[in-house]
């Protein structure tokens, strides 16, 4: 594929939307299946450059940004697509505990790409806190307050993703073998977000893979889910 998109411009603030507690997704509460593993591509999927041509280490946080901007040598900035901090913030929290994440990317500059996850940090996500219950199905006040305190802190991007970071060159089916082997997970349990078509043929592993265009967004993976959802037979 010819590398012929841009470095997008980062600012503070992105225009991102952080769903509120009243209009959460309606997939985290409906009590439908969620995939065990959400992996995603990094270069046009997480962030909207090239990792290996817009931005030239060493890079470095930009001062009142709350870290979810970063700067390269050149004093380009960027970041992650603007609904993406929040959603890497969700799956990863103690909300979805069954569901882990991990990146499977044919980036040749792995280590550029640890350290922009390394440096940007994941804000908070306190509205999407859903009430803890205890043993006998009752609200408990005292774990709503912890899962609570817990969205408060901080968070590297770079820890959300508890099954692990396929970053190298290679087919996608090489990057899937892997993470099957490590976290023993079956492959029709991934879901798998990408923007680039030749990489469907993880599907043919029995990964549901969906193809974006415009980088993570709360409707894409809501999109992605339900697609999922279609392929084990729940409607």
């Amino acid at each position: 594929m010819a590398k012929g998109k841009k470095l997008a411009k980062a600012t503070p603030d992105d225009g991102s939307t952080v769903p509120q507690s009243a209009d959460a997704p309606s997939w985290l509460h409906d009590g439908h299946p969620l995939p065990r593993l959400i992996v995603l591509d990094l270069d046009y999927t997480l962030w909207p450059f090239y990792s290996d041509i817009h931005i030239s280490p060493p890079i470095r946080q930009v001062p009142n940004s709350s870290s979810l901007v970063l700067a390269d040598r050149n004093g380009e900035q960027f970041s992650l697509y603007p609904d993406a901090p929040h959603i890497l913030r969700l799956i990863s929290s103690p909300i979805l505990p069954d569901t882990r994440l991990a990146v499977a990317s044919k980036s040749p500059v792995r280590d550029l790409c640890r350290e922009v996850l390394k440096q940007l940090r994941l804000p908070p996500l306190p509205q999407l806190v859903l009430p803890a219950t205890s043993a006998d199905g009752l609200e408990d006040p005292a774990q709503a307050h912890a899962l609570a305190q817990g969205q408060q802190q901080s968070k590297r991007a770079i820890d959300a993703f508890d099954a692990g970071l396929e970053i190298y060159e290679g087919t996608k089916l090489r990057h899937f073998e892997v993470l099957a082997k490590r976290t023993g997970i079956p492959y029709s349990e991934m879901l798998f977000f990408d923007d680039e078509r030749p990489n469907l043929e993880v599907e043919s592993l029995g990964v549901t893979m969906r193809l974006i265009r415009d980088g993570l967004t709360w409707e894409e993976l809501e999109k992605g889910i339900m697609q999922w959802r279609g392929n084990q037979g729940f409607v």
